[in-house]
């Protein structure tokens, strides 16, 4: 493994628009990317397993539920904070900020949000340290930009629930200890279950094959006649509306991460052409190159304004879930474009694990899908400024 020599690119300066705190816990995060993360995560990616021995640095760092109340055990931080752990994170892999961000928004969110303050007390504690790690139940082999038509479902047994049905491309699954299940009730309404690892008829088989987010733990989730206490339900918000919260807060840690893969890409091909000779000079003094590296610094410094905006709104509880899928899907495909051009750069080194680039491109044709697709997010936004819904 080549080292670690990542600078990172603040061409408008934004640096000025955050917090001493702000840049302490980014600095925190990448320092940790470039200690433990780095050094390893191509070794991974190429045996297709997670790291799990990460688990503890990224719950020290809190990418764990940052921005959940010190009194559960997060760390108490604003949404900035938190974006910027998440950008850090997948500046190393995007893979590794899949496992903090669905531990942070798919699973500690909706139970801080939705839960009783038993299930607060009993469950976010050990996710925030890393004692357990969760995972997200709603996409279905048959539904997933359409979740309304979920099959996953329960029935009310008198002292407990019956829970039946499965769920697929399930982040963490293999080794989660709780999943938070979305499924319907009798009356075919929404509800959040909590199911703990060792349930009865509960299992969770392992997604193989993939030529993206090697280095993330994928499965399914499988209920059969799974025996689910009551006390399990989360019971403050209930409807399709309880999912779509949680993503949105997941969306959103999507659209920093995306900026810390284009870095990583950018970064590395900037270097790239100021060594790479060729013709008698480096390759970044022909005008093709610096075209392209010249429109990937553009693109990252739009992307960094739109985040950052959209951090303050977040913080005010004003950003809109319009405004979420427009940042998620600006900044993915922002993202997915420099990695492409910066793995031409390279020219034949860009397809080798000794860089980055081409593992971050892999990854990315996974983030441009999950949590809404590139599509849907854009019928989002023509939904919400046009007031015509497209869906249907």
């Amino acid at each position: 493994m080549r080292p670690d020599l990542f600078e990172a690119p603040d061409y408008y300066n934004l640096d000025e628009l955050l917090t001493d705190e702000h840049k302490l816990v980014r600095d925190a995060a990448r320092e940790w990317v470039k200690r433990e993360v780095s050094p390893i995560i191509e070794e991974y990616a190429q045996k297709a397993e997670f790291p799990i021995q990460i688990i503890n640095g990224l719950a020290e760092i809190g990418a764990f539920g940052p921005y959940i109340p010190m009194e559960y055990g997060g760390a108490g931080l604003d949404q900035i904070s938190y974006g910027l752990i998440m950008q850090e994170i997948e500046r190393g892999d995007s893979g590794v900020r899949s496992t903090a961000s669905v531990q942070s928004s798919l699973v500690m969110y909706p139970i801080w949000k939705y839960g009783n303050e038993e299930q607060r007390q009993k469950y976010l504690p050990k996710l925030a340290s890393g004692e357990w790690i969760g995972c997200f139940g709603l996409t279905e082999p048959d539904h997933g930009s359409n979740p309304s038509g979920m099959v996953t479902n329960f029935k009310d047994m008198g002292d407990h629930y019956l829970l039946n049905g499965a769920k697929m491309w399930i982040s963490n699954a293999p080794f989660a200890q709780v999943a938070v299940v979305w499924a319907k009730n009798e009356e075919g309404r929404i509800h959040g279950l909590i199911v703990e690892r060792g349930m009865e008829g509960f299992t969770t088989p392992e997604t193989h094959n993939k030529w993206s987010l090697r280095a993330s733990a994928t499965g399914e989730l499988i209920f059969d006649n799974v025996k689910v206490p009551k006390e399990n339900l989360l019971p403050n918000k209930s409807g399709l509306g309880a999912p779509l919260g949680c993503l949105d807060s997941a969306r959103y840690g999507i659209a920093w991460g995306a900026i810390g893969a284009a870095m990583d890409c950018y970064d590395t091909a900037l270097r790239y052409s100021k060594e790479r000779m060729q013709f008698g000079k480096p390759i970044g003094q022909f005008q093709l190159q610096q075209k392209k590296l010249a429109e990937m610094i553009t693109e990252i410094t739009k992307a960094q304004l739109l985040t950052w905006r959209l951090g303050v709104l977040r913080n005010d509880s004003k950003a809109t879930s319009a405004q979420i899928s427009m940042a998620k899907r600006n900044n993915v495909d922002m993202a997915i474009n420099i990695a492409r051009e910066a793995r031409q750069i390279l020219g034949g080194m860009g397809i080798t694990g000794e860089y980055s680039i081409m593992r971050h491109s892999m990854n990315l044709e996974s983030v441009i899908t999950y949590e809404g697709t590139h599509d849907i997010h854009l019928l989002i936004t023509g939904l919400d400024i046009t007031g015509l819904n497209a869906f249907k």
